[in-house]
């Protein structure tokens, strides 16, 4: 079984009902997906490999060699004990948001202005994924778009969305059986863009009770749907838990951009897919609670790792 891979360019030629059709299935059925010809650069995107991994060389290799889960396998591995390394992951991260522009590594050639290239064009695509959403949920264009704006789309909005970008390493482990690569989770926010290494599997994703690969597929972005998205949606597209397996070999490159609602933003699911007249009456179907992404966020940073459902009722306060 593969993750369904989607001709992005396709949206707005000839094949546009079928591919939007594609599109939409694969946020119902699968709530991942990878897109191709998605008018991102082959050369921006090498640009981008080249300096995460040289990166990850020169600027953070040493420190992950003293980090807490290394440690914690080592004293494993010297006691030839059974048990694994809970509650930490075999992964090295840091995260890049134009709020930290001045916390980005320093010391790589090229690499912040290459990864502010790449953010802006990737911003872009995530713009418009939200809109293929909007078109196939039935809602209006930039519904979604609005929603994670707090409402307002202007350039001096004060709760604008939230555009992150997590760049991680997930080294050799020496006894991968014993420690996650990154723990089983759905992703918080809205919608989620992946620039996965083009070689080294070990993302998986679960599907009708199975694990199954997220293929490696070069160039490709990987599409993932977060919990606010199943939110606003009313439960037609779902977050889907996700894991990365540690693995004996190869060094996997990991770079996921989040664009998530601000802080400020209530969330809810959309009017047009709840509210129906029953005999002049109108009736709410909503399945999930109103809420302030912040606050579900608080509760999130708690329960990563739990299971996602009690989230939403938890985040609910007064709004």
């Amino acid at each position: 079984m593969a993750i369904p891979v989607i001709d992005f360019s396709k949206i707005e030629g000839d094949d546009r009902a079928k591919t939007l059709a594609q599109i939409a299935v694969c946020c119902e059925e699968w709530g991942f997906f990878q897109l191709i010809n998605h008018g991102i650069s082959e050369e921006l995107l090498e640009r981008v490999k080249k300096v995460a991994s040289e990166c990850y060389k020169h600027e953070r290799e040493p420190s992950f060699k003293n980090s807490k889960p290394v440690k914690m396998l080592d004293e494993i591995l010297a006691t030839k004990s059974d048990e694994k390394v809970e509650n930490v992951d075999w992964e090295d991260v840091f995260l890049l948001s134009d709020e930290n522009h001045d916390e980005w590594p320093s010391k790589t050639p090229l690499f912040k202005e290459t990864m502010k290239e790449y953010r802006d064009e990737l911003k872009k695509l995530a713009i418009k994924v939200t809109e293929v959403m909007d078109l196939n949920l039935g809602l209006p264009k930039g519904y979604i778009n609005k929603a994670f704006n707090g409402g307002e789309l202007d350039d001096d909005n004060k709760n604008a969305a939230f555009f992150g970008t997590k760049v991680s390493h997930y080294p050799p482990c020496p006894s991968p059986e014993k420690v996650n690569g990154l723990r089983a989770h759905t992703d918080a926010g809205g919608v989620i863009l992946l620039y996965q290494d083009d070689e080294v599997n070990g993302l998986q994703i679960l599907k009708d009770g199975e694990w199954i690969d997220v293929q490696p597929h070069k160039n490709a972005i990987v599409i993932n749907t977060g919990d606010q998205i199943e939110v606003l949606s009313n439960g037609r597209y779902k977050s889907v838990w996700h894991r990365v397996l540690a693995l004996p070999g190869g060094n996997r490159r990991s770079i996921a951009s989040f664009y998530n609602p601000s802080l400020n933003a209530t969330i809810e699911p959309a009017r047009e897919l709840v509210v129906e007249k029953v005999e002049k009456e109108e009736v709410n179907s909503a399945k999930y609670p109103k809420f302030v992404f912040g606050d579900y966020m608080s509760v999130y940073a708690e329960q990563k790792f739990l299971a996602k459902e009690p989230r939403f009722q938890k985040a609910v306060k007064t709004v």
